[in-house]
């Protein structure tokens, strides 16, 4: 569904992505983890074709994201991680607006409000909402449409931990329907608990990719031991560096 093909993105002399060879299939579920200014964001703007490559290609269901970007753009929905709405908008308006551009209908503005538990406050301005409830709005905005793929970049950065539970168990439902998921996230419980497959970004270079049993099962660790994964590919990464 989303593929890399030696995607580099330069920024005058810093190579912030140096040749990505890494798929998403159809209804899998990856996530991006490494430190600050590793690739993560370049990489998920690049398959929203925010980011055009510097050298190499980027695929969304086939269709490459600037050779043929509306077509690639139409099956992929975005939530970034950090949300704008107009002041003083409700929830309600907010979504109509958005679906107008994406040519969903009013019946599916009403589905996805109820779908992120935002109905009873549907009509309430959108900039008083708690950040768990902003975040649930960002999701409906990318499912209009019914996207075949989400990017999510750090969907529960900065919420408390009952707004991020009610976010992850979203995105656990949207994966479940067979919806391809790219994400961003510093969170190794989270990654964990989400994933099909981790890839582990260091300085701009895929350092690693697995399930998290088989990156587990290379450093001689147990599954739910993600922090000693993470820990054990950044430090082979920087040794090899060296």
């Amino acid at each position: 569904m989303i593929r890399y093909e030696a995607f580099t993105k330069r920024y005058g002399g810093v190579e912030a992505v140096s040749g990505l060879d890494l798929g998403v299939a159809s209804g899998e579920t990856v996530a991006l983890i490494g430190p600050n200014g590793s690739g993560k964001t370049t990489t998920l703007k690049a398959a929203l074709g925010l980011v055009r490559p510097t050298s190499g290609r980027v695929l969304v269901a086939g269709r490459d994201t600037v050779a043929d970007g509306r077509a690639a753009r139409a099956v992929i929905g975005y939530l970034p991680q950090r949300l704008s709405f107009p002041d003083g908008c409700t929830a309600r308006q907010v979504l109509s607006f958005y679906a107008r551009l994406r040519g969903a209908t009013g019946d599916e503005v009403d589905r996805l409000l109820a779908r992120v538990g935002l109905e009873e406050a549907a009509d309430r301005a959108a900039d008083g909402y708690s950040g768990g409830m902003r975040q649930r709005l960002g999701l409906a905005v990318a499912l209009l449409g019914r996207p075949k793929a989400l990017v999510l970049d750090e969907p529960t950065a900065s919420l408390d931990p009952s707004g991020a539970l009610v976010v992850r168990d979203l995105v656990r439902s949207i994966r479940a329907e067979g919806t391809t998921v790219l994400l961003s996230s510093h969170d190794l419980g989270e990654v964990a608990a989400l994933a099909d497959r981790v890839a582990i970004f260091v300085t701009g270079r895929l350092a690693a990719v697995g399930t998290p049993r088989e990156l587990a099962r290379a450093h001689g660790l147990a599954v739910s031991d993600m922090e000693g994964v993470y820990r054990a590919v950044v430090a082979m990464a920087a040794e090899r560096a060296a």
